[in-house]
C-alpha cells in the first residue's frame, strides 16, 4: 500500500524477484573526524577496538536458530481461450481458470527445542507446502500450528528434537539507542543466515491500515538492514535473547533505506503460548473505542501531560463498561502500566486472557479513579459460544448432537495434541459424567492440574485422552 512517498513493505519475498546488484563496503578506518557545532577546524580522535559493541556471541549464538523459510502458494489464474480455437470448437468465449503456483519466501526462528518456529502471519498465509531450512542446511516440512493475523504472528512446526533455540528476552526493557542485531534471509536463500546490526531507533511505532483490518502494533523500530525475504526473521540484543519477529519496512523503493520494524518479543511469547496451547489466541477484550489526548483534550481534562488515551466511546455491556468506564474518561494506566498511546493500550490489554483482572487508572472530572476490570475475551476463549451453537474448548469446538457432547472441530490446539479428533463423543471428564458441553467446560475449570477425557471414538472405540490445564 502506498500513501505520499512511503510504501510499508512486508518483507517477505517473492521467486522471481531476487536479482540483486552486490555492492562492496568500504571498511571503515581507526581513525575519525570531529566537527564542531560552529564549524571550527576538526580535530582528530583514534578509535580502538574497545570503543566499538562486540556482537560475536550474540550472533553465533542466534545465528543457529534462525532458519530459510520457503513457501508454495496454489492459486486459480483466468484466461481467455484464443479466438482461432473457438471459431473451430464452438467455445463461447468464457474466461477459463487453470491452476497456477507461485514460490515465496522468508525465515523464522526456533523457539522450542522439539520443533516449534515461529515466523510472519504473511509469510505462511495460503501456502499449501512450507519448507524450513536449518543453518546446517538440513531441510524440513513444515506444518502451521496456528497464525494471528492482527499481530502478523504465526506458529509452524516441523518434527525435530535437540534443536538450538532462542530464549525471549523482556522487549518492554529495551532503550533506545540499545543496539539489537537482524538475523535471516533477505532476498532470497542466497542470503540465508545474514547478520546485521542497528540502534532501536524508536518503540510503539504503528503504521496505517487502508483496508479496515484489525491489528495489535506497537512495533520496534530499527535501523538495521532489512530488506524482503528478512520477515519472521530474529531481532536480537547484545547476550543473543530474542527481543523482536521482523516484519516490514518502511521504503520508497521497496528495498531497505534505513527504516525496519519488528513485533515485540512480549507481543510475540503471548501469542504463542496460546497458539501452542488452544491452536487460537485468548484474547481479552476491553470494549472501547479511543484517540490519542490533544492539547485541547488535556485543557479540558485537567490533565498534567499529553500521556494516555481519551475514551471516545464504550460500548454497552463490554468489560469497561461493567467497570465503571464512561465517555470522556482518560485511561493513563492499566495496573503498573503507563498509558501513554492508544498503541500502549492495545498491548496491555493483548497481554492479559479473558476473564483476567486489571485496575484501569482514569482521570475523570481532574481527578484520578481506579476502576478494577475483568476482561472478555473473543469467540475463540475456552468457555464461549459460537453463533454455530458450539463451544470453544483449548482449540477445538465442542456440541450437542444426537450422539452426545461431540468434538465437532479438534482444531490444532492443546485438546488435538492430546489425541482429541473430530466426531469423538465426550462421556466423562475427570470421571465425572458429562451430558452437555456446559459440564464439560465447569469440571475443566474446577480441575487443579490435568484433564482426562474418556469416550468413544468416531469409528465406535473406547478411547481416552489427557492434557495439563492451563494456569
Amino acid at each position: 500500500m502506498a500513501k505520499g512517498f512511503f510504501t510499508v513493505v512486508a518483507s517477505v519475498v517473492l521467486s522471481g524477484l531476487t536479482a540483486f546488484g552486490i555492492v562492496k563496503a568500504a571498511t571503515p578506518q581507526q581513525q575519525g573526524v570531529v566537527y564542531s557545532a560552529e564549524g571550527q577546524k576538526p580535530s582528530t580522535v583514534n578509535l580502538s577496538v574497545s570503543d566499538y559493541p562486540d556482537f560475536t556471541y550474540a550472533a553465533e549464538h542466534a545465528v543457529e536458530a534462525v532458519v530459510y523459510v520457503k513457501v508454495t502458494v496454489k492459486y486459480q489464474q483466468q484466461y481467455m481461450i484464443d479466438p482461432f480455437f473457438r471459431f473451430f470448437f464452438g467455445d463461447e468465449g468464457q474466461p477459463q481458470t487453470r491452476e497456477q503456483e507461485r514460490q515465496g519466501s522468508g525465515s523464522g526462528v526456533i523457539i522450542r527445542p522439539d520443533g516449534y518456529i515461529v515466523t510472519n502471519n504473511h509469510v505462511v498465509q495460503n501456502a499449501t507446502k512450507i519448507e524450513v531450512t536449518l543453518n546446517n542446511n538440513k531441510t524440513y516440512e513444515a506444518t502451521v500450528i496456528g497464525t494471528d493475523p492482527a499481530t502478523d504472528v504465526a506458529l509452524i512446526k516441523i518434527d525435530a528434537a535437540g534443536l538450538p533455540t532462542l530464549q525471549f528476552a523482556d522487549s518492554d526493557k529495551l532503550r533506545l539507542g540499545e543496539w539489537v542485531l537482524a538475523i535471516g534471509s533477505p532476498l532470497g536463500e542466497e542470503l540465508r543466515s545474514t547478520i546485521t546490526a542497528g540502534i532501536v531507533s524508536a518503540k510503539g511505532r504503528s503504521m496505517p491500515h487502508y483496508n479496515g483490518e484489525f491489528k495489535i502494533e506497537s512495533f520496534i523500530q530499527t535501523d538495521a538492514a532489512v530488506n524482503p525475504g528478512n520477515s519472521g526473521g530474529a531481532l536480537v540484543n547484545k547476550s543473543g535473547e530474542l527481543v523482536g519477529i521482523n516484519t516490514a519496512i518502511i521504503s520508497t523503493t521497496g528495498s531497505y533505506t534505513g527504516y525496519s520494524f519488528a513485533v515485540p518479543s512480549n507481543i510475540v511469547s503471548k501469542i504463542v503460548s496460546d497458539l501452542i496451547d488452544f491452536g487460537s489466541v485468548k484474547r481479552a477484550k476491553l470494549g472501547v473505542s479511543m484517540s490519542p489526548v490533544t492539547d485541547k483534550i488535556a485543557k479540558d481534562a485537567n490533565l498534567p501531560s499529553l500521556d494516555g488515551v481519551y475514551i471516545n466511546e464504550v460500548t454497552k455491556g463490554s468489560a469497561a463498561d461493567k467497570a465503571g468506564v464512561k465517555k470522556g474518561d482518560v485511561l493513563v494506566k492499566v495496573d503498573s502500566l503507563q498509558i501513554k498511546t492508544p498503541s500502549d493500550l492495545q498491548v496491555a490489554v493483548n497481554e492479559f486472557h479473558p476473564g483476567d483482572k486489571a485496575i484501569l487508572s482514569i482521570i475523570r472530572d481532574g481527578r484520578q479513579k481506579d476502576l478494577e476490570v475483568q476482561f472478555q475475551g473473543t469467540v475463540e476463549a475456552t468457555g464461549t459460544v459460537g453463533e454455530d451453537g458450539t463451544v470453544a474448548f483449548y482449540g477445538a469446538r465442542i456440541g450437542q448432537t444426537d450422539k452426545g457432547v461431540e468434538i465437532v472441530s479438534a482444531g490444532s490446539g492443546k485438546l488435538a495434541q492430546a489425541g482429541g479428533e473430530d466426531g469423538f463423543v465426550i462421556q466423562f471428564v475427570n470421571d465425572q459424567k458429562v451430558n452437555k458441553p456446559q459440564d464439560v467446560i465447569e469440571i475443566a475449570k474446577k480441575a487443579r492440574r490435568s484433564i482426562v477425557i474418556e469416550g468413544v471414538t468416531s469409528t465406535g472405540r473406547q478411547g481416552y485422552f489427557a492434557f495439563g490445564k492451563d494456569e
